[in-house]
C-alpha cells in the first residue's frame, strides 16, 4: 500500500530533524525569550543607573571644572579641563594624603583585620559554646554601633584625659595625648577594633563549610596545627579570602566619619587621607571641582583594587 510504503520511507523524526536546514526559525524567538526575561531587571537597571551610575558619572564631570559652593563659579562653572588633575600633581598635600589612605588601608584592614579576623574565626571553632558566644559578642558588638558613636567612644579612649590615660595612670604610668602625638595610629587601632568583626562573621562562615573529613584525613597523617591550616584550610576558603580583602578594602578606602570625628585629618595634615582632604577642600575651602578630582582619584584607585581582587578570585585553569 501507498501509506505503508510512505510510513516505511519516512525517516525518523530524529532524522528529520536532522536533515532540516538549521537555521533561521529558532534563533529569533531564543532572542525574544531573553529580552522578555530581562524586562524585570528594568526597574533596577533604572535606579541603579540614577542613584550609582550618576553620581559617579557627574563627579567625573566635575573634576573637569571649576565648580565651587560660594563666588560666580558656584552658579556658572565652567570646563576646566586637566587643571585639576594637574594642580594635584603641585599639591604637597595630596601625596602624604594618598600615602596615609594607602598605609591606613593596609594596616587597619588588609593585613590586620584579615588576620585578626581569621585568627579569632579559628578560635571560636575550637573553642567551646560559651566561649565562642562571650568573644562573638564583644567582636561584634563594636561593628553594630553606629560609625558616628563607634567614632566618640574611639575618640574618647585615645583623648587626653580619655580611657587610656586614665588606666596608664592607675599602674604610674603617663600616657600622651594620642589623639595629637599618634593620631594614625589612633585611627588605625579605632578602625581595626571597629571592623575586624566583619572579617570575624566572613570566616566563621567559611570555616563551617570546610568538610571535616579533609582535616580528619590531615590529622591522621600527622599533619600539625600550622600545616593544616596553611595546606588545607587556606586553599579551600582561598576565594573567600580574596572576596574579604576586596570588601574590607573599598570600605576602608572610604572610611571618613571615624577619622574626622578623632583627628579631623589634624594635626596639620598628619592624618589627613584622601576622603578627609576631598571634603576639606570641596566644603571648607568652596573648591568643589578640585575636590571632586580627589573623589575620582579615590574612586580609580578602589576600581584598581577592584580588579585585581576579582582576577586573584578567578580559578586556577588546569
Amino acid at each position: 500500500m501507498v501509506t505503508a510504503d510512505v510510513i516505511a520511507t519516512t525517516p525518523p523524526s530524529s532524522d528529520r530533524r536532522r536533515q532540516e536546514p538549521q537555521g533561521s526559525g529558532r534563533r529569533p524567538v531564543s532572542r525574544l525569550a531573553k529580552a522578555l526575561r530581562m524586562i524585570p531587571l528594568i526597574p533596577a537597571i533604572i535606579i541603579m543607573t540614577i542613584f550609582l551610575a550618576g553620581p559617579i558619572i557627574w563627579s567625573f564631570y566635575g573634576s573637569f571644572t571649576n565648580a565651587a559652593l560660594t563666588g560666580p563659579n558656584a552658579s556658572h562653572s565652567s570646563w576646566i579641563g586637566l587643571d585639576n588633575y594637574a594642580k594635584l600633581l603641585q599639591d604637597p598635600v595630596f601625596p602624604l594624603s594618598l600615602w596615609l589612605t594607602v598605609l591606613f588601608t593596609l594596616a587597619s584592614a588588609v593585613i590586620s583585620q584579615n588576620v585578626l579576623g581569621l585568627g579569632i574565626a579559628l578560635t571560636m571553632t575550637r573553642a567551646n559554646k560559651r566561649l565562642a558566644s562571650l568573644i562573638g559578642s564583644i567582636v561584634v558588638g563594636a561593628w553594630i554601633l553606629p560609625e558616628i558613636v563607634a567614632a566618640f567612644v574611639c575618640y574618647a579612649y585615645f583623648s587626653k584625659n580619655g580611657t587610656l590615660n586614665q588606666i596608664l595612670a592607675a599602674v604610674g604610668m603617663t600616657g600622651p595625648n594620642w589623639l595629637y602625638s599618634f593620631p594614625m595610629l589612633a585611627v588605625i587601632l579605632a578602625n581595626l577594633w571597629r571592623g575586624t568583626a566583619f572579617s570575624l562573621l566572613v570566616y566563621q562562615a567559611a570555616l563551617n563549610d570546610v568538610p571535616p573529613e579533609i582535616t580528619e584525613a590531615a590529622m591522621i597523617d600527622g599533619a600539625s596545627g600550622a600545616k593544616r591550616l596553611v595546606y588545607v584550610t587556606i586553599p579551600i576558603i582561598r576565594t573567600t579570602i580574596t572576596t574579604n580583602l576586596m570588601l574590607i578594602t573599598l570600605q576602608t578606602l572610604s572610611v571618613f566619619t571615624l577619622i574626622y570625628v578623632m583627628t579631623a585629618g589634624g594635626p596639620g595634615n598628619d592624618s589627613t587621607t584622601l576622603p578627609i582632604l576631598a571634603y576639606k577642600e570641596a566644603f571648607r575651602f568652596s573648591n568643589i571641582g578640585y575636590g571632586t578630582a580627589i573623589a575620582t582619584v579615590l574612586l580609580l584607585i578602589g576600581a584598581v583594587f577592584s580588579i585585581v581582587y576579582i582576577r586573584a578570585a578567578r580559578p586556577a585553569k588546569d
